[in-house]
């Protein structure tokens, strides 16, 4: 979501029903039982009202600046309209309303200082908007920012979709050497023709030598830490969860905004982090 992808991705097909993946994945199969499940953080949205502020906190520091990709939307804080829990689901609304010189508002969600981890499995179950213009994402950016500005501390994205290219999730990993900037960036591709009318568990396993990413049981990218040191890989700090609705932007509004649409939706039904148990 820092980032304008700009990679064209080479197609391949899966043979499993319901999904259609390319490039990226090097091993399909279960899911790895090297992250031990053990439970450390966790959000059922088992209450009403504004999500949990023990839990997650609203970024809105660059409206103004578009969040580096010219978007549309203005993140709203604290607005029930926006990010509401209600039902056991969190709602993360994008409206088409006027709003502080903006013509769309959202909300961006994140974890920081509230739950930031090194290692690990992230589990969001969710349902996508649907709609030209909608920019959707399930992602992680670095706690401390040791290695300097993006891309050097890296970038993690667990789940994007982009509304002119429906039922298409990408997964990608940001680095110093890997990114947009230099048409070096990692990313795969799968289809997943339910993203909008049913959940999926967008899921992160993250470990000391590899990051793979999931829908569901299907693995379908895989970065491997090349030991040359953090310009590949800086995957080796803590970091946080972020979800949020973009509207428009470099890439997500690349072929302009269906206004029809609105108000959209992600409709979360967990968030969940496990652990090794040490």
């Amino acid at each position: 979501m820092l980032k304008i992808l700009m990679g064209i991705f080479c197609l391949g097909v899966l043979a499993i029903p319901g999904y259609e993946r390319n490039n990226g994945a090097d091993n399909i199969g279960e899911l790895s039982d090297s992250v031990s499940k053990v439970m450390v953080w966790h959000d059922e949205f088992s209450y009403t009202g504004l999500p949990d502020d023990n839990k997650w906190s609203y970024d809105t520091v660059n409206n103004a600046g578009g969040w580096g990709n010219n978007e549309a939307e203005f993140y709203t804080k604290a607005r029930l309209k926006n990010a509401e829990v209600k039902d056991g689901y969190l709602y993360i609304n994008a409206i088409k309303e006027s709003y502080k010189g903006f013509n769309y508002t959202s909300a961006r969600l994140i974890t920081k200082d509230k739950g930031d981890w090194l290692y690990g499995r992230i589990e969001v179950r969710a349902k996508l908007p649907d709609g030209r213009g909608l920019w959707p994402a399930i992602w992680m950016l670095p706690t401390d920012w040791a290695y300097g500005d993006w891309p050097a501390s890296g970038e993690i994205d667990i789940m994007e979709n982009v509304g002119y290219n429906p039922y298409v999730i990408v997964a990608s990993a940001h680095t110093k050497t890997y990114n947009h900037l230099l048409g070096t960036q990692k990313s795969s591709t799968l289809s997943v023709p339910t993203c909008y009318s049913g959940f999926h568990v967008y899921a992160l396993e993250w470990e000391e030598n590899v990051c793979r990413i999931y829908v569901d049981d299907t693995l379908y990218f895989t970065f491997n830490n090349e030991g040359a040191g953090y310009k590949e890989w800086p995957f080796d700090k803590r970091f946080y969860l972020l979800l949020n609705v973009a509207v428009g932007g470099n890439w997500g509004g690349a072929m302009g905004i269906d206004d029809s649409v609105f108000p959209q939706t992600m409709v979360v039904d967990y968030v969940r982090v496990y652990q090794t148990n040490k």
